[in-house]
């Protein structure tokens, strides 16, 4: 997988031009405030996933602007590519020059990998964290997750809306056994994707983080889930007079979570903060080998101001890890890219490429 060339037109704080990369090693240089992430934000969306910053589509078109518009000539498979996405209120995709469905119709063509300093807590954050984290991976494997999910989440949403009302109108269960019924139908395929994502990466991770503990510790994680999927269309009719007063679903995939254990003691209760940064690492990197093991081809690794939040050993070891693909890297100290051998250094000012 590796970008060919990427344009810009009204998207964020960035001028209007092209930017041909490097086919290794891209180090984006700049002060804060300059456009760097703006630059990687834009290449992840081409992934069909949303902004990793958590930005909605409208925010991404620059000020004063109408619309912002992206486009990506990109090789996969030995294929070039070409790809666009037009922001007005929502995103709108183009494949070579047909128009998809949503823009979450892209992932799969074009993959990729971010890390970002929010990365950095995917094991002392909350469940929604890791639940994302699991469900971007997966999607950009399975784009047809992407829509599972999407319909599970909508059905929850409805169920949400009538057991608030259920305590007043018992005539509305037959609407409740419904969407009830969905909900258990794509809250098991959902699980199922999670736990063979989970056993794909497993030995991965472990392996990745055995090499940055210095074979000094061990890590295992696992899929947690709130109720097993056999039992959930029972579970959820259970939690039906609980969940009336809170509002919510308290039973599915939506309430799930990944487990880290190091040396067999949990890492999130008792991990040191360098032992979960090192998980993080580990997740990410095997996320990489996962979408090469699986798509035949790695993925373009972004890095995202995260190398000052990492110590040397571990920026030795994550630059050693994402050697032989295409990288991007955004960064504000030439000390922190010391140690590349081959590259670009492409300086980021004002919105543009000085």
């Amino acid at each position: 997988m590796e970008i060919k060339k990427i344009e810009f037109k009204g998207f964020r704080n960035l001028f209007d031009f092209s930017f041909t990369p490097d086919s290794n090693i891209n180090i984006l240089m700049g002060a804060n405030a300059q456009g760097k992430t703006n630059i990687t934000e834009a290449i992840w969306l081409f992934t069909g996933a949303k902004s990793f910053r958590g930005a909605k589509d409208r925010e991404m078109v620059g000020f004063g602007k109408e619309k912002a518009e992206l486009k990506m000539n990109f090789l996969s498979q030995g294929i070039e590519r070409d790809a666009k996405i037009e922001i007005l209120n929502k995103r709108k995709a183009f494949l070579d020059e047909k128009p998809l469905k949503s823009a979450s119709h892209l992932a799969g063509n074009f993959c990729a990998i971010v890390f970002s300093p929010g990365d950095l807590g995917l094991v002392k954050d909350g469940p929604n964290v890791r639940r994302r984290f699991l469900d971007v991976a997966i999607g950009q494997l399975y784009p047809v997750y992407i829509e599972l999910l999407k319909d599970y989440t909508r059905a929850v949403a409805q169920r949400n809306k009538i057991i608030k009302d259920y305590k007043n109108n018992s005539s509305i269960s037959e609407m409740l056994d419904i969407f009830e019924a969905e909900i258990a139908e794509k809250g098991a395929k959902i699980v199922e994707y999670r736990k063979k994502y989970c056993k794909k990466t497993e030995p991965s991770t472990a392996e990745i983080y055995k090499g940055i503990s210095k074979e000094k510790e061990k890590l295992e994680f696992s899929y947690v889930s709130s109720v097993e999927a056999e039992y959930l269309a029972e579970a959820l009719y259970n939690a039906r007079k609980t969940d009336m007063f809170s509002g919510v679903t308290s039973v599915g995939p939506h309430r799930d979570d990944l487990d880290f254990k190091i040396n067999g003691i949990s890492a999130r209760s008792f991990g040191s903060q360098g032992q979960k940064r090192s998980i993080a690492l580990s997740l990410k990197l095997a996320e990489a080998k996962t979408i090469e093991d699986i798509k035949g081809e790695q993925p373009v690794a972004i890095l995202d101001d995260v190398m000052s939040e990492l110590d040397p050993e571990r920026q030795d070891y994550i630059l050693n890890h994402i050697k032989d693909r295409q990288v991007f890297i955004t960064c504000c100290d030439y000390s922190n890219i010391k140690n590349f051998e081959k590259g670009t250094v492409f300086n980021i000012e004002a919105g543009r490429i000085k």
